[in-house]
């Protein structure tokens, strides 16, 4: 596989950047749009919208899928159908992006912040027992960059204390858990369909349930709460978060290349992976124990004290800017930015601080060659040396 690409070493490959992501059209995303362009249908009734929800729950093995119009739509919708607001607490964790906490503070609910493994970024199951109270009334589990988390775990938890379930599946399409895929398992799954995510429609959303009541209902409350037997008669105060015909077009499209889209991110991460394994003061996060994760980004740990202090992970990023690599940080805590200081939490969350005071997610997607991994590895290396 590696050919003479290691003597590359620090020599720049081209004049433009590697991005972080790129999105890749495969099929008939174009086909299905321009479809949907001369049919007029064009808003959020089409049969698009309906081929897109049945094929997606069909991939998923569930009875229902509903589309929307962002993820964090499809996790304001899946607290809004189980009635959870004002009063109520739902256990998220710390170490996410902060869409997780924002959708339970629309709904009126208060996020309860809970600690990652020390091993691995997913939430703890057991730092979510240290927080339940009388006011709890759901658990986000989230399945970070495509890894799963221990949902047999979290599910018994959330079984023993009468809790709801829902899971952020937003960078997980595809994963599995003993043959089941993530968002399928608890009582509703949330996905984001955004540009850089596993497939996408450019902007999207799904919710997935077994439950037919409340598909019914998350269909009902993203259509402004309008009666579906009765015209604009509003049986509640709902929301506008229809997906468009187009939208649903691009989703479809990639969602019949989803699995070829997965095993391709794959190989691209394991070459990584092959790179970096024996890098001196470098911590990769292996594929997680409690499932078949899917790569959406690779996530590099570096263990050197230099990123104990403030800043050092921004100045890292920028030197890789500087050369032509579009490095992002790993995702900040939710405890350490201001809308979350009034949240309360499990312990001092050290866990999800040094995942993210130490974290670069570094470029991943099917269109990535290994000439640009192999430039990538090489100059991450060379600038640790430089600390």
């Amino acid at each position: 596989m590696g050919g003479n690409f290691m003597s590359i070493k620090y020599k720049k490959i081209s004049s433009s950047v590697i991005p972080n992501a790129v999105v890749e059209f495969r099929g008939n995303e174009k086909a299905y749009v321009l479809d949907a362009l001369e049919s007029t249908w064009i808003s959020s009734v089409g049969k698009y919208v309906e081929m897109f929800e049945r094929q997606f729950a069909q991939y998923h093995r569930v009875a229902n899928a509903v589309t929307v119009s962002n993820g964090t739509c499809a996790l304001h919708l899946a607290l809004q159908a189980l009635k959870i607001g004002h009063g109520d607490e739902v256990i998220v964790p710390n170490f996410t992006f902060a869409a997780t906490a924002n959708a339970v503070f629309h709904s009126g609910a208060t996020p309860v912040l809970v600690d990652s493994y020390s091993d691995h970024w997913n939430i703890d199951p057991d730092e979510i027992v240290k927080v339940i109270s009388s006011r709890t009334k759901a658990i986000i589990p989230v399945h970070l960059y495509g890894q799963p988390c221990d949902m047999e775990k979290i599910l018994n938890i959330a079984k023993k204390n009468n809790l709801y379930v829902i899971e952020d599946a937003a960078e997980a399409h595809g994963a599995e858990i003993c043959g089941r895929k993530v968002g399928s398992l608890g009582h509703i799954g949330c996905f984001s369909f955004y540009a850089n995510k596993i497939i996408t429609s450019g902007e999207g959303g799904m919710c997935i349930t077994n439950t037919p009541e409340l598909a019914n209902r998350m269909c009902m409350l993203r259509d402004h709460g309008m009666n579906p037997q009765k015209r604009y008669w509003n049986d509640e105060v709902g929301f506008n978060y229809r997906m468009t015909n187009i939208t649903a077009a691009i989703g479809l499209a990639q969602l019949e290349f989803i699995d070829e889209i997965i095993a391709l991110r794959k190989m691209k991460a394991d070459l990584y992976r092959e790179l970096l394994e024996a890098c001196p003061g470098v911590r990769l996060i292996m594929p997680a124990p409690f499932g078949r994760s899917v790569d959406w980004l690779q996530c590099v740990y570096f263990e050197s004290e230099h990123f104990d202090q403030p800043n050092t992970i921004e100045d890292f990023i920028l030197k890789l800017k500087k050369a032509g690599i579009d490095a992002r940080r790993t995702f900040y805590p939710l405890d350490a930015m201001p809308p979350y200081v009034v949240c309360r939490r499990s312990g001092d969350l050290k866990n999800s601080h040094w995942f993210s005071s130490h974290g670069v997610a570094l470029p991943l997607y099917p269109l990535l060659t290994e000439e640009e991994i192999h430039y990538i590895v090489s100059t991450v290396k060379a600038f640790l040396k430089e600390l």
